[in-house]
């Protein structure tokens, strides 16, 4: 995974993982945190593990949510 705080795994042409993006951009903005987007079937390993589930969010490495990122949950796992 990526350096960055918050990782969201996306494809390309999935509304959830657009509305996504555009949370997790609004909540790091906000909380100054690093984020990146990573496209699930560039990586054969992420697409077997990850199939439809997309888009999926983590934080510090840790799986966060599936499908939804929650701003308020997101913005909370990224307090100290």
């Amino acid at each position: 995974m990526d350096q960055a705080r918050v990782v969201l795994l996306v494809r390309d042409g999935c509304h959830l993982c657009e509305q996504a993006i555009d949370t997790v951009r609004s909540v790091c903005t906000a909380s100054g945190d690093t984020w990146a987007v990573q496209d699930v079937d560039a990586d054969p390993g992420l697409k077997a593990e990850y199939t439809d589930h997309v888009p999926v969010t983590f934080v510090d490495g840790v799986r966060h949510s599936i499908w939804v990122v929650d701003p308020a949950a997101l913005a909370a796992a990224l307090r100290p």
